[in-house]
Parts: structure tokens; sequence; C-alpha cells
């Protein structure tokens, strides 16, 4: 191609600046590949789940080969091993991280007429568990900074009728729990933590999970420790984690909970065991997770630093003495001013094209149909007067602008197993977003 005088100033500024700032970006190529230059990267990034046949293979093949494939002593031992882990007194494996935090809240008693105070920047799944119980989900806005629940707004929130507080570690960035026990103590409310993208993250080297009366932990395909789906309730409270044990084995008498003989079911229960080889499965991953878990934390705090040099980005904040994050998302936020009037569309496609992807992460949770559909059922309707299920009243009860902002304007997320590549797999990434900052301007132009 030809190499104009232009092109030879714009490119050793952009050398000279970015040397400045730590950078190693040397491609004559400064045009975004967006528009048709050469890209950042081209190589691929590191797959996931990770599978080792000869580490992880005997395990599940003893299992299959048994022909005990239903709840026995695989399940135990996984559950013992991560009880362990988390520093937990018990370990309770359910079918999925949702229906974790289903049983967990419907052993705390919450229901009908109940408030829970929740994270407005979540997956649908957190939600979704409180209405499961029947009791009345209220959106809790986030601290930018760090994504997370803002306890000051959990203050605002409470009311008479506020039974729980559902904190959620989201992206695997510890929430603040030291503050939100606080308010919990002094409101006499139980605390369920949303885990379930928390693996190994620590607070003051506590883990995460361990800080309410119970935690929820999920093991999803995508998750760090993934064994396709499972899920897992964390908790030192032997007689509620009995009750969680029971409710799972269809409501059958366990621990504490004592039965008469022939008496059947003691509770109303539901069937959501984990299975023998998942737990083999899940087994084999945990071996590698602490290492994992270093490497993604190494790599993160090294782009985290990478980033800071770029005009138009935030990069997260930890709260308030994390020793430990975990994750399971590399989150930044994009402010549009910083790159000359660009959408976040734009930059998502322009990354997307210099070989990094990525991806806008959650929409608002607070105003969608799933709402207005439960408060439209036949039960909703006998637990709550009319005025209470007003829809629009709702949402203009539940708004949360600094949620929203995230999601509609300013976060962008980075995959965890992108953690898992080489010190120059992450300058790759900050020197493509560095290269997007330098070419803002003509990125204005993209009529895709």
């Amino acid at each position: 191609m030809k190499y104009t005088r232009r092109d030879f100033v714009k490119t050793n500024a952009i050398i000279g600046t970015g040397a400045m700032m730590g950078f190693n970006f040397v491609s004559p190529d400064v045009k975004p590949a967006l528009m048709g230059g050469k890209p950042v990267r081209t190589s691929s990034w590191p797959s996931w789940p990770r599978w080792n046949p000869d580490t992880d293979e005997p395990r599940v093949l003893e299992v299959l080969r048994s022909g005990v494939w239903s709840r026995s002593g695989v399940v135990k031992e996984f559950e013992n091993k991560w009880a362990d882990t988390i520093g937990s007194k018990r370990c309770l494996t359910v079918v999925n991280g949702t229906n974790a935090l289903i049983a967990a809240l419907v052993q705390a008693d919450i229901g009908g007429g109940d408030e829970v105070l929740v994270s407005s920047y979540t997956f649908i799944a957190s939600v979704a568990a409180i209405l499961q119980t029947g009791a009345m989900p209220v959106f809790v806005d986030s601290d930018p900074e760090t994504f997370q629940i803002d306890p000051e707004e959990i203050k605002k929130k409470i009311t008479s009728r506020t039974r729980a507080i559902l904190p959620v570690h989201i992206l695997g960035l510890p929430a603040d729990m030291e503050s939100i026990m606080a308010i919990a103590k002094a409101n006499n409310l139980v605390v369920i933590e949303d885990a379930c993208q928390g693996w190994l993250a620590e607070i003051n080297h506590k883990k995460v999970g361990t800080f309410g009366l119970a935690g929820c932990f999920s093991f999803q395909n995508s998750k760090n420790l993934p064994m396709g789906e499972g899920g897992a309730i964390v908790s030192d409270d032997d007689d509620f984690m009995d009750k969680c044990y029971s409710y799972h084995n269809y409501g059958y008498a366990y621990g504490s909970l004592v039965g008469a003989v022939n008496q059947g079911a003691v509770m109303a229960g539901t069937k959501i065991r984990l299975t023998e080889y998942q737990a083999a499965i899940g087994l084999s991953q945990l071996e590698r997770l602490d290492g994992e878990t270093q490497l993604r934390e190494t790599n993160a705090t090294y782009l985290k630093g990478k980033l800071e040099g770029i005009p138009g980005l935030s990069t997260y904040v930890l709260t308030p003495n994390v020793t430990r994050a975990v994750f399971h998302l590399f989150p930044f936020r994009f402010h549009s001013e910083g790159f000359k009037g660009l959408s976040r569309e734009v930059f998502i496609k322009a990354l997307k094209a210099e070989g990094i992807p990525c991806s806008s992460g959650y929409i608002p949770l607070n105003d969608k149909l799933y709402l207005k559909d439960a408060f439209t059922s036949k039960n909703y309707k006998r637990m709550y007067q009319a005025d209470e299920l007003d829809f629009d009243k709702f949402v203009a009860n539940n708004q949360c602008p600094i949620t929203d902002k995230l999601c509609n304007e300013e976060a962008i997320w980075l995959s965890q197993s992108m953690l898992l590549g080489t010190q120059s797999d992450m300058d790759d990434i900050a020197n493509a977003i560095y290269k997007i900052h330098e070419n803002a301007e003509e990125l204005l132009n993209y009529k895709g």
C-alpha cells in the first residue's frame, strides 16, 4: 500500500505518545481495522472450558462405568472440598446457581409480602429467584466505580416490609459486605449472598459467600469453576442447611428434621440434586481453580495499569478491604466524550475488528416484562394489593440511574478466559483500545 508523509507523521505521533504511556504500538498501519486497516491481533484467545484428558477424564469415566450416577459419594466429596475451600462449615450442591438462590431464600423463610433488596446490576437469575418465593424484589442502585450494589442506596430502600438483602458479587468483584452486614444487623435483615460469579474472592481474607446466612455459587459452563450446570449453597448454620438438604430432596427428613416412620416428606420440597458425573467434572476443575484465579488476577492488574493511561476510560475500583478479586469478567467504563463523541456501539465494533472480543454486558432489569408477568399471576394477585402490583408505579419506584448508565452507555466487558493468556495478550488489548482512541475522529465516519 502507498505510505504517505501524512501517514508517517501520524504513525510516529502515535508511537511517541504510546511509548510515553508504556505501550508497544509499532504497526505502520494505523488505520482502524473497522475501516479496512490491519487488526492489532489475529491470533486466537484461550478457549473455555479447559479439559485435560489425562488428568480430568479418569474420575469421570470411573463414575460413568460404575453405574452410580445419581447423588452419592462423589457429590459428597465435592461438597466437602468446596466447603473447605470456601471456609464454610457446610455445603450443599444443587442443579444450578438459580436454584441455589431459590432454596436459600425459601429456607430463610422469605415469601409473599416480603421485600428483598437486590443488586440492580446483575443477571436475571438474582431477581428470578426472589420472584419464585413470592417476595417483592426492590432494586438498589450501583456504585459506578465498583459495579456493585451501593450500601448507601440500600439504606434508602429499607421499609417495614424489608426482610432480606441479596447482594451480588458481580463480575467476580466483591460487594462491600462489611457495610452490608452492618446495615443488615442494624435492621434485623437476612443476607443471602449471590456469589455465583465470586469463587475464591475475598474481603480481609474471608471468602465471599461466608458473610451472610448463606452464599450461593454457580458452576455453569461459562463460569470460572465449570461443570456444565451446577450450583451450591454454603452456610455455617446447621439447622438452615438441614432444611436446604431436605428441600432439595423432595422434602424428606434430614438431620435435625426428624420424621416418623413411614411419614414421608416432612416439608414441601423439590428435586434439585446434583449428579455424580457433574461432581467428578467439578473436582477436576477445582484442582486448578486457584492457579487460574491467580493468573486472572495478575493479568487483570497488569491490564488495569495499561488502560489507566488511556483518556476516556475508567477502570474498575475494588471495594474497601478486598484482598482478592476473581474476575469472571474484566470490566471498564467507556466515556464517549473522551473518544471525540464516538458511540459505545461503534467502539465495541471497532475493538472486535481489532481482534479483541468484548461486549456491553447487562441490560437493566427493573423495567422488563418478566416482572409484569409475575405481578399479573394468580399467586401475586392473591398475595398483594392491586396498588402494589401496578407495574408502572413499580418501575417508577425502582429507578436506578447509575445502573442504567452502566448498562446503556458505559460498561465494557472482557471475558475471564482472555485473562488466562500472556502479558503480551494483555498488551494487545491495551494497544487495540489505544489505537481506537487515537483514531476516534476517523471512526466517527463509520457507517456500517
